[in-house]
């Protein structure tokens, strides 16, 4: 379970009188999540999610999060809304750590990824970006690319461990990359996590999107590169077209493109693939012994850089 810091029955009724939710009726840990302690709260008023921040995730940065979600749900968003104390506080302490309660959205992530699943995503990532943009707090992404050379630092020397050239690869990959990388884009607030697990569904409508912990300031066409390696590859590690191209058109149906954000896709499909190679590529070499959560497998971000190396153009991905 993905619960690293315990929560006592007083410890929860004394964090709890700071709000008027009501008598609690359940609580339970949630097992799925990697970065924080997540738990089921239902008390008289309703359904909610508490979180415990843990040490991955900075305490300077929750403003940047919370403020997020609150204004996407102002503006419409299906996202979890921060529940405000009886003094208007969101952002609270618990168990040692920060925490924080959001309410709870019903939904199924999908374990079978349709091409309408990528249209429904399609429309809801247009959508938040247009929400987003009047929103006055500003992170950046250190993920991005400028970040990507010091994740590799990390790993130089044992990439090799754990498939044979993948050092090269990295280091001829970063290369490519500080030579073509776009500086001009349209940017604004991005999720820049929006993987399958964070998006729900009830049947095939998407009821709502969760976890904005790596939200942050880029390129709205970068979190169209994520959501193409996130959601267009099969099982087998085949492209799907029709994923990618329902995606792109919905979001482009709220959103246009500019004729830059359509030249530069394969590009930023390769930034993006290359980020999530070096996370689970540090993630991996680094991982403590007997920690709770398995790491991911890098290597398939490896096949999927592969995919992009070989794009000659947009039209690879739908767009044209």
């Amino acid at each position: 379970m993905a619960v690293y810091t315990e929560v006592s029955d007083d410890e929860l009724r004394g964090f709890l009188t700071e709000y008027d939710l009501g008598a609690v009726l359940s609580f339970k840990g949630i097992a799925e999540g990697v970065e924080n302690s997540n738990y089921m709260l239902q008390t008289a008023r309703g359904t909610y999610i508490l979180t415990l921040y843990e040490k991955r995730v900075a305490r300077g940065d929750l403003p940047f999060f919370l403020g997020l979600m609150d204004h996407l749900a102002a503006g419409g968003f299906p996202c979890p809304t921060p529940v405000h104390g009886k003094d208007g506080t969101v952002l609270r302490e618990l168990g040692g750590r920060p925490a924080a309660i959001v309410t709870f959205l019903s939904g199924l992530w999908p374990r079978r990824i349709l091409p309408v699943h990528c249209k429904e995503l399609g429309a809801a990532m247009a959508h938040m970006h247009l929400a987003s943009a009047s929103f006055k707090l500003k992170r950046e992404n250190a993920l991005s690319h400028d970040g990507w050379r010091a994740i590799y630092d990390g790993c130089r020397g044992r990439a090799d461990t754990v498939h044979a050239g993948l050092e090269k690869v990295i280091a001829a990959e970063l290369e490519f990359l500080d030579e073509h990388w776009p500086e001009a884009l349209p940017t604004g607030v991005i999720h820049a996590d929006l993987f399958p697990d964070n998006v729900f569904f009830l049947n095939e409508t998407l009821s709502g999107v969760i976890d904005f912990y790596f939200a942050c300031n880029d390129f709205y066409a970068y979190e169209l590169a994520i959501c193409l390696n996130a959601w267009c590859f099969e099982p087998d590690g085949s492209f799907n077209v029709t994923k990618a191209r329902n995606m792109l058109q919905a979001y482009r149906g709220l959103r246009p493109f500019s004729a830059e954000e359509l030249e530069f896709m394969p590009v930023l499909a390769r930034g993006a693939a290359l980020r999530f190679l070096l996370t689970r590529l540090y993630d991996l070499i680094h991982h403590p012994e007997g920690a709770l959560v398995k790491p991911k497998d890098p290597l398939e971000y490896l096949r999927k850089l592969k995919f992009h190396q070989r794009v000659k153009g947009p039209s690879a991905y739908g767009l044209r």
